[in-house]
């Protein structure tokens, strides 16, 4: 199917087609955030099937917290139906930053936010401020999901806006740990809840 739609990447609504050599973007599902705790995508429910697709791509757009102070929008898997989401990861990060000011730029390593073998929700980007103009944008990209040989990839990268009046350009990567299929992935921010925004998902054919 590549080739069937041009001058459509970017759009998040639709069927997109990739760039030139691409796959076709199918949009699978898109939750929009009204003050919820956390927004989820379960197997079997709204029309996601986390086996028909061997690369699922999550755009998560203006997403605004409740919290003040700056908090992190994060992730987990789960392999029972999201019931639990605990799934062992090692992730890796790095983050580039620059101030509105001109005050500080910088590049380095967030070894603070990297997991060895750990269960805890994922940072997928940085210190989201909740004032009326700040949020945090970005596209986490999950490999085979379903897949029961081998561990589960993933890359992640983000910008925001925080507290601060910095640019946050975030990249994570890493796997969970388990040959178990993926069949839920939950989003929220590190406290409070998603005040508003979308997440859009995207099956990869």
């Amino acid at each position: 199917m590549s080739g069937i739609i041009a001058q459509n990447s970017g759009r998040h609504t639709g069927l997109v087609k990739a760039s030139s050599a691409g796959g076709v973007w199918n949009l699978i599902k898109t939750y929009t955030a009204s003050s919820d705790s956390d927004l989820s995508f379960v197997d079997g429910t709204d029309g996601v099937d986390f086996t028909a697709y061997d690369e699922f791509v999550f755009k998560f757009i203006n997403m605004h917290p409740s919290a003040s102070g700056g908090v992190r929008p994060t992730f987990q898997l789960s392999t029972d139906g999201g019931s639990n989401y605990n799934t062992t990861m090692t992730t890796t990060s790095f983050r580039a930053l620059h101030a509105e000011n001109d005050s500080s730029a910088n590049l380095v390593i967030d070894a603070g936010s990297d997991q060895a073998e750990g269960t805890a929700f994922q940072m997928i980007g940085t210190d989201a401020g909740n004032d009326n103009d700040e949020s945090c944008s970005g596209t986490l990209h999950l490999f085979s999901p379903s897949d029961t040989t081998f561990v589960k990839h993933f890359i992640a990268r983000s910008n925001g806006m925080n507290t601060g009046s910095f640019s946050l350009d975030t990249f994570v990567a890493g796997y969970a740990n388990t040959t178990s299929a993926i069949d839920a992935i939950q989003f929220k921010f590190g406290s409070g809840n998603i005040d508003a925004g979308q997440i859009s998902l995207y099956g990869i054919s």
